[in-house]
């Protein structure tokens, strides 16, 4: 794992709430080209991925958007759900 952790949001809106959310969390995070933040923690930490993760769910429960994060290696998309 790497130290940092990439987040990809499906929409601009998205994007800035979590980066205020994963900010005011501690964590620090900065937003990178249109739609991506990236998120940087220990390298290795697997529970910082997995507190970067659910940061990502709160946010879009609350949002309420059919969006579905989904983690693969040490990116996090967000991305409509399939079918």
């Amino acid at each position: 794992m790497s130290n940092t952790i990439q987040v990809e949001a499906a929409r601009i809106p998205d994007r800035d709430r979590l980066l205020r959310e994963l900010e005011e969390a501690g964590l620090k995070a900065k937003a990178v080209d249109e739609l991506g933040i990236t998120v940087k923690c220990t390298e290795g930490d697997e529970e910082a991925s997995n507190e970067i993760f659910a940061h990502v769910e709160r946010v879009i429960m609350s949002i309420g958007a059919s969006f579905v994060p989904t983690k693969h290696e040490d990116v996090i998309y967000i991305r409509p759900p399939v079918g």
